[in-house]
Formats: C-alpha cells, sequence, structure tokens
C-alpha cells in the first residue's frame, strides 16, 4: 500500500494500530513510509477541525522525509511511523515557539540527541504538539492558539502541558507523541487524556535541549502513547546507554506497594478519583502484589512551596529571555499574564527562597531512598481531580486564583520531578461521567524498568487498547 492507493477507510484502520504494528507492515511490505505518512496526514485533517492538537504542520517536510525513507535500505526499528514532537523540542525544519506569542516562526536549523535518536529510528515528524506558554501551565489553552480540546469530551482540558500530544495519541492522529514533564506535564495529560506516559527519572534521557539549571533538575521526556510497549521502546532507544534493551514483558516479582491517596499538602482527592484508586490497588492486590496504605515520606508543602517558587524562577527566566528579543513590543503585547504573574512573583522572593528550594532538592535523595527500601513502588493519583473544564487554568484567570486551583488540581507530581525519580500514568479508569482518570506508579532513582514491566502487568489484567474516546479515529470507522 501506497499514498496513491490509501483510502481514507485504510487511514483510520491504520490509525488504530500501535507504533510497533505500524512499523511491522512496513517491514513486510504491506505498506510504504509515504502511506503511513499519508494515513496520519488524513486522520489529521478528519479531526483537528474539533481538537485542535498541533500548533504546527509539517505535511511537506513528512512527505520528504518518509521518501527518503522509501529511497533506503537502512532502516531504523520505527522506520515510517508518524509522530509530533512537541511545540518546546527543537525539530529541524520546524520552528519552535513554546506556545508563545513573542516567539518567531523561524524554522529550527539543529536539534539535540534526542531528537537525532528517534529521526535515527526512522519517526516520521508531521508537526509540533500544542502546549500552553513555555509549558508553566496544566492545561493547554495559550493565547495565540490553539486551545486543544479532550477527545473525550470537547468541553474539557486535555492537561498540560504536553496536552496537544496526549490528545494527538488518544484520538489516534498519531501512535506516539513527545512529551516533557517538569511538574507533571508528562502524566497530567496523560491522565486526562486515557494514554500511557511515562516520566524518566534524572539523567535517563539524552540530552534534550539547551543546558538549563532549572530545567535541568525538573524535566524528563519521553513519548506519550496507547500501549506500554511502544512507551518502554521510546524510553531505552533516548536512553543514555544506547544498548540497553527494551523491556518487552512484565516479571514474576511480586511488589511491595504503598498507596497513598492524600495530595502531598494532606488533602483528600475528588470521589471519583479516590475510587479509581481503590480499583487499582484491589487489581494490584488481585495479582499477588503486597498492598498497604501509607504516608508520603516527605513534608509536602515545604516540598511545594518549594516548588512554586522554582516554577516561578522559570517564569521570570523565560520572560527576560523573551523581553531582550521583543524590539519595542510591550511585554503585555507578547506574554500571557499567568507567565507575567509567575514571574512577578520571582522577583519578589528573597534569596533565602532559593536555600529552601536547594535544600529540599537536595534532601529527596536519601528520604526517597529511605522510603523505597520498604516499598518498590507508590501507588497514588496523577491530579486531585478528574480533567477540567477548560477555561479552569487559562492564563488570564487572576494569579492567585490560579496559584491555589492549580497547585491543588497537580498535589501529586511534582514530587518526582524534585527528587528526580521515575514515575508513570496508566489509563485504567473513569469518572462517573466518563472521563479517564490515571492511576500513577512511583519508584526510586533508575527503576524504569520495574515500572515498565508492572505497568505491561496491569495493561494484560485491564486492556484499555479498545477504549476509545468519542471525538476519534473510532467515530469514523463507518
Amino acid at each position: 500500500m501506497s499514498r496513491t492507493t490509501l483510502t481514507r477507510a485504510d487511514a483510520f484502520t491504520l490509525g488504530r494500530l500501535d507504533a510497533h504494528d505500524q512499523a511491522a507492515l512496513l517491514r513486510t511490505g504491506d505498506i510504504d513510509a509515504a502511506g503511513l505518512t499519508e494515513a496520519a496526514i488524513q486522520r489529521i485533517e478528519a479531526l483537528e477541525p474539533q481538537l485542535q492538537s498541533l500548533s504546527h504542520r509539517a505535511f511537506g517536510l513528512a512527505r520528504r522525509e518518509a521518501a527518503s525513507i522509501d529511497a533506503t535500505a537502512t532502516r531504523g526499528e520505527m522506520a515510517g511511523v508518524p509522530w509530533l514532537p512537541k511545540d518546546s523540542l527543537d525539530y529541524p525544519g520546524m520552528p519552535t515557539t513554546g506556545g508563545s506569542r513573542s516567539r518567531s516562526g523561524v524554522l529550527v536549523q539543529h536539534g539535540y540527541p534526542y531528537v537525532d535518536r528517534l529521526a535515527a529510528q526512522g519517526l516520521v515528524a508531521v508537526g509540533k504538539s500544542a502546549m500552553p506558554e513555555f509549558g508553566l501551565l496544566a492545561s493547554t489553552e495559550p493565547l495565540q492558539g490553539p486551545v486543544t480540546r479532550n477527545p473525550w469530551s470537547l468541553a474539557h482540558s486535555p492537561g498540560g502541558s504536553s496536552g496537544g500530544a496526549a490528545a494527538a495519541v488518544a484520538a489516534g492522529l498519531v501512535p506516539v507523541a513527545h512529551g516533557s514533564d517538569g511538574g507533571g506535564s508528562i502524566r497530567l495529560p496523560s491522565s486526562c487524556c486515557g494514554v500511557v506516559g511515562l516520566k524518566p527519572g534524572r539523567d535517563s534521557t539524552v540530552r534534550v535541549r539547551g543546558r538549563h539549571l532549572a530545567e535541568d533538575l525538573l524535566v524528563a521526556d519521553s513519548l506519550h502513547a496507547r500501549t506500554v510497549r511502544d512507551a518502554a521502546w521510546a524510553f531505552a532507544a533516548t536512553h543514555p546507554h544506547s544498548a540497553r534493551p527494551m523491556v518487552r514483558q512484565p516479571t514474576a516479582r511480586r511488589l511491595r506497594m504503598a498507596v497513598i491517596d492524600t495530595g502531598l499538602r494532606g488533602a483528600a482527592p475528588h470521589t471519583d478519583v479516590r475510587g479509581a484508586i481503590a480499583s487499582t490497588a484491589d487489581l494490584c492486590a488481585s495479582l499477588g502484589h503486597h498492598v498497604e496504605s501509607a504516608q508520603w515520606p516527605v513534608d509536602g508543602d515545604l516540598l511545594l512551596t518549594a516548588f512554586e517558587d522554582l516554577w516561578s524562577h522559570l517564569a521570570a527566566d523565560a520572560t527576560e529571555a523573551a523581553c531582550a528579543l521583543l524590539g519595542g513590543r510591550r511585554a503585555a503585547d507578547a506574554l500571557e499574564p499567568w507567565t507575567l504573574g509567575l514571574a512577578a512573583r520571582a522577583a519578589g522572593l528573597p534569596t533565602s527562597a532559593l536555600e529552601g528550594i536547594y535544600r529540599q532538592i537536595a534532601h529527596l535523595p536519601a528520604q526517597m531512598s529511605t522510603f523505597f527500601s520498604r516499598y518498590d513502588v507508590v501507588l497514588s493519583p496523577v491530579t486531585s481531580a478528574p480533567p477540567p473544564l477548560l477555561g479552569t487554568f487559562a492564563p488570564d484567570v487572576p494569579l492567585d486564583a490560579l496559584m491555589q486551583t492549580m497547585f491543588a488540581w497537580i498535589d501529586y507530581t511534582p514530587l518526582q520531578n524534585m527528587a528526580g525519580t521515575p514515575a508513570i500514568s496508566l489509563p485504567l479508569s473513569h469518572s462517573s461521567d466518563g472521563l479517564p482518570i490515571g492511576s500513577m506508579f512511583a519508584a526510586d532513582r533508575c527503576q524504569e524498568d520495574l515500572l515498565l514491566a508492572l505497568a505491561y502487568e496491569l495493561e494484560a489484567a485491564a486492556p484499555w487498547a479498545e477504549r476509545w474516546p468519542a471525538h476519534s479515529i473510532a467515530a469514523f470507522d463507518a
């Protein structure tokens, strides 16, 4: 099958396949890279008017990449498989706007090793996924647009900051899409959209972006996926040790599992979220894992205060970098109220606040190591409530209100960013009104393989691959 013989029905049938199965079709000669690319383009053109998950379309570039793959006999493992880099990821031939009106549309000339690794494996980038300005919000509603909608309900947020990526994968536009996680930005949209989202631990991927003190500490990158094997492949393919084997199956090992459903500041989650975690705990116990209730091993209030202060400094860094390039434009015309408000908050923090940030980060490795000497993994919610309505976390909501509501909603995820430990969101539950609720499993440093092996087991015990949202390729099967 090639792009010239591809029908609309073919395109949507291909969209039901994960990256492994799409790549297998190319290896057997049932389709070429041009056909896989054209199928993704057809799916995007059909569903993007509803979802708005892409910030940039690069169909011409994708067709050239696919033609290059078809013209060579030496191909990577995922040759021809379409994907989306996030709008913060430098990809040659595309602009990097970071969801901000302050950025130009100048095409990037060079990427970093992370992009090089994925390109070497044959992935074909068909565009860029949408994100909030500089990744600073938990919903994908940048003022420059697009406002990305959740494929399960167009009135609800897909989460953020990798909301466009998770929405595109959930709807079947592409089988994998890049996400970056500085405070939950892979796990939050994975939970909202019902896909798999692995946040690797510190030092577990090759370099993704330019050096930055805070981002290097907090941010981790991976590919959102519908299946565990695609997420596991992406982790192995981008690991600093290029020969690292991919996790391919569960193990017989039974785990000591701590269950914590209260947030880091002690708040109880929404009833639907609490029920989802209880159901996941019961599933794990039925599989023979030792499950018991536990408490967070850290002072959650101090940790989240330090995280909020660091988040404000990130916004200040972004604001200063943007203002240097505005060429006479007012900052208020180029940057969003949330970004400017966080930057102003950072300006009002005493230098001793930085001491608190560094103290928390310095103490966490020993605290987490002690905790994980007793438990192998911890099960918790990803968010304190199901996906919010669009507008709840919009960037023009007053700063004080948004600080309170957004950080309460992400009350579970910043710990792993501050500690540099891995975590994964799995789509095991739904709310009473049918919206996805993820279950988060976290472990100690260098334990991504343990999380992926557990994820394989849970995927087999409670399959989710055939659960499709209303606004997805499943709606076009007829």
